[in-house]
């Protein structure tokens, strides 16, 4: 186990510094931050200060070794839109992004893991045929376009629940439905698929042979067998979210990282963006680190 942790620690950190270089070259590409932060009307002399304020005026090969440098030392530099440190700004986004993300994969993996079970077990019955309908519609519908629709009936025309913000448990109930659509409909489909391979297995007619009721074959006889590619998709779901669920947090004004990213990005904000994705990064290298560890725990094979 330590030596598989080892190495995925040692590939994620080479990972991790050849994205961080990749992204500090192709940021600078979008152009100099200068015309986003100060008037048109600006004197020159105004916009080399701002400049050399924020380490713009030296050659992009010296921003990158001061850059490096101040990484070392833990120092993920200042947020030119907010003049505070980028690293504070990114942990107050994952500070709405993570209740977000854990709320929604929570309600995601109980409720998938049940409907793809008996979905497995009524194989070709009408519930069967129904929950693949649904989630085939769930992992196929572009989390955009449900969000507006969302919009349109529950907040427009029913005056339901708020189109945007975070002020009450209520600005919550469209951003959780809108992520949850789209995950559920992935994890029922691999639950149903490995159900059924793990249902007409042997062990499985055995137990039913010696009288085992259906509900204790199904979800601690078969389940826990079919669990290894399941958990594969749980985690992939679980990382793009912490990933910043960016097209949803920007339609609902949802304050977490990913409309962080996209405000960073579109206002240049170099330190913010960078931080951003290296914490994204760590967040899910440790995700990735969970994953070996449950399938070491569900599989004792892979510990050898």
């Amino acid at each position: 186990m330590t030596k598989l942790i080892g190495q995925r620690a040692i590939a994620s950190l080479l990972s991790l510094l050849a994205l961080l270089v990749l992204v500090f070259f192709l940021s600078r590409l979008t152009g100099d931050p200068t015309s986003l932060f100060l008037p048109i009307d600006a004197s020159q002399e105004m916009r080399d200060q701002f400049r050399a304020l924020h380490g713009l005026d030296d050659p992009l090969l010296v921003q990158f070794g001061r850059y490096v440098w101040d990484l070392i030392h833990f120092d993920l530099g200042d947020s030119i839109r907010k003049a505070r440190p980028a690293i504070d700004v990114v942990l107050e986004a994952y500070a709405w992004t993570l209740p977000l993300a854990l709320v929604t994969m929570s309600l995601v993996v109980a409720a998938a893991i049940v409907i793809g079970s008996l979905a497995a077990f009524h194989v070709g019955g009408f519930f069967d045929r129904f929950a693949s309908v649904v989630s085939l519609i769930g992992a196929s519908a572009p989390d955009f376009w449900i969000a507006i629709v969302a919009i349109v009936i529950f907040s427009i025309n029913l005056g339901w629940l708020p189109t945007s913000g975070v002020g009450t448990p209520w600005h919550w109930i469209l951003p959780v439905a809108v992520l949850f659509i789209r995950p559920f409909g992935l994890i029922v489909q691999v639950v149903r698929g490995s159900m059924l391979a793990a249902l007409s297995s042997l062990y499985v007619k055995t137990a039913r042979a010696k009288g085992v009721k259906e509900g204790k074959i199904i979800f601690i006889h078969a389940l826990r067998n079919a669990m290894l590619p399941v958990i594969t998709v749980i985690g992939d779901q679980a990382a793009a979210m912490l990933n910043g669920a960016v097209v949803v947090e920007t339609i609902f004004g949802f304050p977490g990282i990913g409309k962080l990213m996209i405000d960073s990005i579109l206002q240049r904000d170099f330190n913010v963006v960078l931080a951003a994705i290296m914490v994204t990064a760590i967040a899910i290298f440790l995700m990735n680190l969970l994953i070996d560890i449950a399938y070491s725990l569900l599989d004792p094979r892979i510990r050898h």
